[in-house]
């Protein structure tokens, strides 16, 4: 397919009721046609790994194209270069947390990006930080506790934030942290403690609202390493006289 045909697709699944529901939930309306993300991600499937169309769909503009980026970008062949303009064009969280969740948490680049990108002033741009780090927290089986201990750091330094969309990612990161490990779990409920005793707003509210989901919730169990097989004892040697028989 290309733009035109996809386009073509988008606006045939498009209904005035999915648009006008759009503003409920905090998302832009004026560049989109209203199309289920369902639907969208039932074309991405079809479509398959298509990285040239991601690059153009995404800048065609319209809200159902970029979010069709996530579903069909090539991981492998994204660079960290377009994953900064892509960040930079982030103007709702629909966009963001679509794109971290399916595409960006999957590229080599990603932790990388969780950095650079705490350090962002554009509300949008510092959420993809978090979000991106939720995500990794839930797909990045390699990962190591250190990461996301590092991790924390960005996060507690981002709390006085008190901006809607980036304390709500915070609170997603926290809560994906500690559903990682034991050892996650007690570090994300030590971090939100003290965040609940900050002198700063934004902090207590994210430290207060973490802390009341992770306790919901219980940590996955931590791998057992495998231990080592002990060696066998040897056996006593039977005698070598006649075996009994049993007397029914």
């Amino acid at each position: 397919m290309d733009v035109d045909s996809v386009m073509e697709w988008l606006r045939d699944h498009s209904t005035p009721a999915t648009l006008k529901g759009m503003s409920r939930y905090g998302l832009p309306s004026e560049n989109a046609l209203g199309v289920a993300v369902k639907d969208i991600q039932s074309l991405g499937k079809l479509i398959g790994r298509d990285h040239d169309l991601a690059l153009a769909l995404w800048n065609n503009g319209c809200y159902e194209a970029r979010m069709l980026t996530s579903f069909i970008g090539d991981p492998e062949r994204l660079t960290a270069t377009q994953m900064d303009r892509w960040c930079n064009d982030f103007d709702n969280w629909g966009i963001c947390d679509t794109l971290c969740f399916h595409l960006f948490d999957r590229s080599p680049h990603a932790w990388t990006k969780v950095s650079q990108w705490s350090e962002k002033h554009g509300e949008f741009q510092k959420r993809a930080a978090y979000a991106l780090l939720a995500c990794l927290a839930g797909h990045d089986k390699d990962a190591t506790d250190r990461q996301f201990l590092e991790a924390l750091k960005l996060v507690e330094g981002a709390a006085t934030d008190g901006r809607n969309f980036v304390k709500k990612a915070l609170v997603w990161a926290l809560r994906r942290i500690a559903g990682r490990n034991p050892v996650l779990y007690a570090a994300t409920v030590t971090l939100s403690k003290r965040l609940t005793d900050s002198a700063d707003t934004s902090a207590r509210w994210t430290g207060k609202t973490a802390l009341r989901e992770i306790l919901k919730s219980k940590p996955r169990p931590s791998k057992p390493h495998p231990s080592k097989p002990r060696p066998s004892e040897p056996r006593p040697e039977r005698s070598a006289g006649p075996r009994r028989k049993r007397t029914p």
